[in-house]
């Protein structure tokens, strides 16, 4: 069986194909995909793959933006840290959704309802983009977003309470998430950046690359570097490079001229 996984979420995407293999040593991952021009560019030249994992936010925009810019002749998983984020446009739309962080089990009982939907409809439904949309707007019209405003980590042998005023950036290394504060403290968290991602304020947070999110109070300084792409640096310093794509220097500038 041949998989396409389209996540920006290093970490995320190496434990979802583990996973898949563990699930059955037979997979095949074609690719893995981290934004939506690159999705694009992937379908418009290869064959369709069996079966895509798609995640819902992208470093350049909302995965759904993929459908209005190319045909996808193959059945859809969506990955999603949101379990309010439109599940009903998910479950009817799509072969399934799962919730990260992806369970074995949650991941098992996905594939194998693809198997049975396979076998008795051999070719995958088409994707009603305006259903989804719909369901979107209506969705995300009563409520405003809630984000996580404070972070419990440990110090020691006792527990604090964070506010994401008093963090500075967040950033993963040897699949090891980090919260650093304004003063320079350093955390572990259990949060991949993914999920981070999903549950902080885009106003005040920003995804810097695979590793680093940070607050827009922490960048310090840009400098332009070479082919389009940015060098951020932030506050307190850190002796990490950090590298914004060209891909993703658009819309941060946007972010930090709101």
């Amino acid at each position: 069986m041949n998989i396409l996984l389209i996540e920006d979420e290093y970490l995320a995407s190496e434990k979802l194909e583990a996973q898949l293999l563990r699930y059955d040593p037979r997979i095949r991952v074609l690719d893995t995909i981290d934004s939506i021009r690159n999705a694009v560019r992937w379908f418009e030249n290869n064959p369709a793959p069996d079966l895509a994992f798609l995640d819902i936010h992208l470093s350049d925009g909302n995965s759904f933006e993929i459908f209005q810019k190319v045909e996808v002749k193959c059945p859809i998983i969506f990955t999603t840290a949101y379990d309010e984020y439109a599940v009903k446009a998910f479950k009817v739309n799509s072969i399934d959704y799962l919730l990260k962080p992806i369970s074995n089990e949650d991941l098992a009982a996905a594939m194998e309802k693809f198997k049975r939907l396979r076998q008795s409809q051999p070719a995958p439904p088409a994707l009603d983009m305006h259903q989804i949309m719909a369901l979107l707007n209506r969705n995300n019209q009563p409520e405003t977003p809630h984000y996580k405003n404070r972070f419990l980590v440990k110090s020691g042998q006792k527990i604090r309470s964070i506010s994401t005023e008093e963090i500075a950036y967040f950033y993963a290394e040897d699949k090891i998430v980090f919260l650093i504060t304004t003063t320079g403290q350093r955390f572990i968290t259990d949060y991949t950046l993914d999920t981070l991602q999903e549950l902080l304020d885009p106003e005040q947070f920003s995804r810097l690359n695979r590793q680093f999110i940070a607050h827009i109070h922490s960048i310090d300084e840009i400098h332009p570097y070479l082919k389009g792409r940015l060098k951020v640096y932030v506050k307190p310093a850190t002796d990490k490079e950090i590298i914004i794509s060209n891909e993703r220097a658009h819309a941060f500038k946007e972010w930090l001229g709101k």
